[in-house]
């Protein structure tokens, strides 16, 4: 397993460790990413794709899908597994494939037990680019370099580790705003 340090966000370290899967579902390549946030910094455990033959049936694919994630889950006992929200696609029949991939993930977490967090596509972006409507491109760029990964990150991945670090920004958006409150700030101050 490799540990790379990524950026530091401004998260309470007392906080201790939080682990976070994303996972990008498709029934051709679910990508999947497990990031960490430990004393405020974010870091890299591992990422990668499940991959399936467009010859297998459906039915094959989404097994696969599901031991694949159920072996990370597994490997890496995430706190929380993190993804994009249902979007409608133009293409009905790609939207029901997508769903019934997006469907696996969510029941590979919640027969662990884990927590499952959901956001739009344009939030994911805004949280790892800084612009709702970036392209793949950027997503993978910026993820490689929040992260400090050298080495490319092949695309399905990349959009699972953004998930993952949204859900982080998010975190310690909400605890910065939560140790902000009135009440809070008089207890710190005692």
């Amino acid at each position: 397993m490799t540990r790379r340090l990524g950026q530091t966000l401004d998260a309470d370290s007392s906080q201790g460790r939080e682990r976070i899967l994303g996972i990008d579902p498709g029934t051709v390549a679910t990508g999947w990413g497990v990031v960490e946030i430990a004393g405020g910094a974010l870091v890299h455990l591992d990422h990668g794709t499940i991959g399936s033959s467009p010859g297998l049936g459906q039915g094959n694919r989404l097994k696969r899908i599901y031991h694949g994630l159920q072996e990370i889950i597994a490997r890496y006992e995430p706190q929380g597994v993190s993804l994009e929200k249902v979007f409608f696609a133009r293409n009905a029949a790609s939207a029901l494939k997508l769903g019934q991939a997006r469907g696996v993930a969510v029941l590979a977490a919640a027969e662990r037990g884990v927590e499952l967090y959901e956001y739009a596509t344009a939030e994911i972006k805004l949280a790892v680019v800084g612009y709702g409507q970036a392209s793949k491109e950027q997503v993978q760029k910026m993820v490689a370099s929040i992260l400090r990964v050298p080495e490319p990150i092949p695309a399905d991945a990349a959009d699972a580790l953004a998930a993952a670090i949204c859900y982080l920004h998010q975190r310690a958006f909400h605890s910065r705003i939560k140790e902000s409150t009135p009440g809070n700030l008089r207890a710190a101050r005692r």
